[in-house]
């Protein structure tokens, strides 16, 4: 059972639902790994305008997109073909495109001279005209609800909330839209549209446009589909939380196969300052940045060839 939270009660210990909410959570995040959310200061009005931006962006020409293809600029920031991914090794590159984009820095910042990937420029197109303004908005006010809603998860597990929120000051998040087509009429067993994977970074905020198609894997097998109107939101958490957490926070595999319908999905990937050590205490460190750039070497299928 995926519990479905209100998250102002969640994020508010005076909230009359705050004890409620916070056993859910906690059920949640240690149990199925997965939950929805309602309540956020991301409107579903505002949410419906990002993902129509990003469908807009999907839709124009493969032409009009390869000036932001990805795999031109040797990072994870841009556009990425159907194919440019490969979540699982025993499936196909996953037939989805995606666009990427984080943190805007200055090119004079010294995490961009020293060029840590996951701070990279951003690559914006031309069209949508108003894309780069719209996404570099709402990233900065997801984050914010990203923040808010992993320290209110790690307390409801018991873990000090604080401690780790202190650790995505510049965080390496990643803002994306993922764009699945029609299944394709010649897509076999090994052909998905995200292929089975867990999440890398810690906290995943995923607004949807409301069709299904995403399913979780139980922990006694099968799977269970969850979907989230606009307005609301998918939370899931990944390996690098599960790690931090000595394995308290669960990283749950999911997959999306592909309907006869297409599908936007929005994932914003919370995840902490590229110096943070997210071993668990008395473990030997493990770097945040070298988890992520690990799994993204892993994945993108340029970085593979690279």
């Amino acid at each position: 059972m995926i519990p479905r939270i209100d998250a102002a009660a969640l994020t508010d210990p005076q909230h009359a639902g705050h004890a409620v909410a916070r056993d859910a959570a906690a059920t949640a995040a240690t149990g199925v790994g997965f939950l929805t959310i309602h309540n956020t200061a991301l409107t579903p009005a505002r949410v419906s305008e990002v993902i129509a931006a990003y469908r807009a962006f999907f839709h124009l020409p493969a032409a009009a997109k390869q000036a932001v293809d990805m795999s031109r600029t040797g990072s994870n920031r841009g556009w990425g073909a159907s194919g440019s991914e490969q979540v699982n090794p025993d499936a196909n590159p996953d037939y989805k495109q995606v666009f990427d984009c984080g943190v805007t820095l200055p090119a004079s910042h010294p995490y961009r001279t020293a060029g840590i990937p996951a701070y990279a420029r951003n690559q914006w197109p031309d069209q949508p005209a108003d894309f780069a303004p719209l996404l570099r908005r709402y990233f900065t006010d997801a984050c914010l609800v990203a923040r808010d809603l992993l320290v209110a998860i790690l307390n409801a597990v018991g873990e000090d909330g604080p401690f780790f929120a202190d650790k995505f000051g510049t965080p390496m998040a990643l803002l994306r839209g993922n764009f699945y087509p029609q299944r394709p009429a010649s897509a076999g067993d090994k052909d998905f549209g995200i292929a089975t994977h867990t999440d890398y970074g810690c906290l995943t905020l995923l607004a949807t446009d409301g069709s299904p198609g995403l399913e979780v894997r139980q922990r006694g097998g099968g799977w269970i589909p969850v979907s989230a109107p606009p307005g609301e939101f998918v939370i899931n958490f990944g390996e690098m939380l599960e790690i931090w957490t000595a394995g308290r926070v669960k990283a749950t595999p999911h997959r999306v196969i592909g309907t006869q319908d297409e599908r936007i999905s929005v994932p914003l990937f919370f995840n902490p300052d590229h110096d943070a050590n997210v071993a668990p205490s008395g473990a030997a460190p493990v770097m945040a940045m070298d988890h992520l750039q690990r799994r993204f070497n892993e994945t993108y299928i340029h970085l593979q060839k690279a």
